[in-house]
């Protein structure tokens, strides 16, 4: 029997790694990313309350009518999850890009939430 380790666990191992040096304050929350093969989901969340303060995904209505597997879907959800946040009067975030390589969607999403206005 073959003691495989999937793709996700990689992921996730490296995601752990990472979460020892990126926190969110209140001043400087923090910025995480999902993907699936279908859909992205950003989330800014103050890990000392353990809240989650804003979201935005491909998942929601509004942002449905772009494919969520692709690109141009991320960049959506990366300019709404940055409107949200300066509605809130969060400017500055650490971002965590959740054990996944800085490129394709994930990069996306990042570039559009700084173009919009998010500082990090």
């Amino acid at each position: 029997m073959l003691n495989r380790v999937d793709k996700n666990e990689k992921r996730q191992k490296r995601h752990l790694r990472s979460r020892q040096y990126i926190i969110g304050t209140a001043e400087k929350p923090r910025l995480n990313v999902y993907r699936s093969l279908s859909n992205i989901y950003a989330q800014v969340i103050n890990d000392v309350t353990g809240e989650t303060i804003v979201a935005a995904s491909t998942v929601e209505k509004d942002l449905k009518a772009n494919y969520g597997g692709n690109t141009e879907a991320a960049k959506a959800v990366g300019k709404a999850i940055a409107e949200k946040a300066l509605a809130k009067g969060i400017k500055e975030v650490v971002f965590d890009r959740g054990g996944y390589l800085y490129t394709g969607r994930v990069a996306a999403l990042a570039d559009a939430a700084r173009e919009a206005g998010l500082q990090f």
